[in-house]
């Protein structure tokens, strides 16, 4: 299919649930999201759509603020509005990773306050051929092995990669053809980077059959492979998975009894929906957690606290993980709860946190029928160090605690990718 013919099927996708209005592209300045400013331009002069750009400065190069400057010439130069996002953090860590997420970050805040239909991005077949080898180094499973998503909601915005059935070249082919510059981030030739060491091992797969299609074909098979995996590990939830307290529990024996590629599914969905964490854990780590785990032992991974009843397997919050936590009343807790203060309270001062060693207060929390290291991750009500509410654990009226997770919070969460 032609690059435009891409674009047209895509937000053809788009327009059946409505006219597409307004349309965003995020636009970094090189050959593929130049090429796809271009065909969104094309695509909205004929359908009547606003198109609107953003290219996000991440500060980490000396030349991305030229390059932002670069596309919003060019976006003056075309009539199209524009904006540069700039993130100003300083991140610690896995910077590449804080990075991709600040950008995602910074274009939902951008595409929520114009009120786009849809974002598209500029991911290309050269860029999934790319991740699938990238991948397969570092030895993941299906779902790592997976094709890149083409159409996905996330932080409440719609996105979209209309350009992944495309070649690179056939990109710069355009632009080519329409006089119409971009930028060559100079990063794309450092090999110290794994995504070039894969491009580069690219240019010699083909005299192997390993050619970039037949790439592409695997990833697209993978897809399947992991959609079905996913509704076997759904319906194996629906039978074995309960959420009380915030903690996903699966009945013994049966989830012992499972296929190893279904309880680690299962136990991985469980990890990342208590930890509200986005990337599964490493599979040795996590095989080796199950293992330690059922063998009686007690267990922290990511956050969480796992562990083994007599007749449940138990992932719960680490305490930990949220003793620094706090929210205003009424504003989400830890990604899963919402608490709010009482009636006619004076809300300053307040403020939502861990119970705690708050637990002490509590009489009563053991007619709440669930586990003391469960309540003590819960939330509660604090004014400073005084206790005024915490709802689970037998302390203040239950109604303060609007939002708790449920397990078809959890379900949704399998089916997700």
């Amino acid at each position: 299919m032609t690059p435009e013919g891409c674009i047209a099927d895509a937000l053809d996708r788009v327009r059946a649930g409505g006219p597409v209005l307004r349309l965003g592209v995020a636009v970094s300045g090189g050959g593929d999201s130049m090429a796809l400013l271009l065909l969104a331009r094309d695509w909205c002069a004929k359908h009547g759509a606003g198109l609107y750009a953003a290219t996000v400065d991440h500060g980490l190069r000396a030349d991305a603020a030229q390059e932002a400057r670069f596309v919003q010439g060019s976006c003056a130069e075309m009539n199209l509005p524009h904006r540069i996002l700039a993130w100003n953090a300083t991140p610690e860590g896995n910077v590449q990773d804080a990075a991709r997420r600040a950008r995602y970050d910074l274009l939902a805040d951008w595409a929520r306050t114009e009120r786009l239909d849809a974002v598209l991005l500029g991911h290309t077949a050269d860029d999934q051929a790319e991740t699938f080898l990238m991948r397969l180094a570092r030895g993941s499973g299906v779902d790592g092995l997976s094709a890149m998503r083409d159409d996905w909601r996330d932080r409440g915005v719609r996105w979209m990669r209309p350009l992944l059935p495309v070649a690179r070249a056939a990109l710069q082919e355009v632009l080519t053809m329409r006089g119409q510059g971009w930028v060559d981030d100079p990063s794309n030739d450092d090999p110290s980077y794994d995504r070039v060491k894969m491009r580069r091992a690219l240019q010699d797969l083909p005299q192997i059959g390993l050619t970039r299609g037949r790439l592409t074909d695997t990833a697209h098979r993978m897809s399947l492979a992991r959609d079905a995996l996913s509704w076997l590990a759904h319906d194996a939830a629906r039978r074995l998975a309960e959420v009380k307290g915030g903690d996903v529990k699966f009945a013994l024996p049966g989830f012992s009894e499972l296929p190893d590629e279904t309880r680690h599914r299962l136990l991985a969905h469980a990890i990342n929906y208590v930890s509200s964490t986005p990337y599964r854990p490493r599979y040795d780590a996590l095989r080796s957690l199950e293992a330690e785990v059922m063998a009686g032992q007690t267990r922290t991974l990511q956050g969480c606290l796992v562990s083994r009843g007599p007749d449940r397997f138990v992932i719960g919050r680490e305490l930990r993980a949220v003793e620094s936590v706090a929210s205003r009343p009424g504003a989400l807790w830890d990604h899963r709860w919402i608490m709010d203060a009482p009636r006619h309270s004076d809300v300053a001062g307040l403020q939502v946190r861990a119970l705690g060693d708050g637990i002490h207060f509590c009489k009563d929390w053991r007619s709440s029928g669930l586990a003391r290291n469960t309540l003590m991750t819960t939330p509660a009500l604090w004014q400073d160090d005084r206790l005024i509410a915490a709802p689970l654990a037998g302390f203040g009226d239950i109604y303060l605690l609007i939002r708790a997770p449920v397990v078809e919070d959890f379900l949704s969460t399998i089916l997700s990718h």
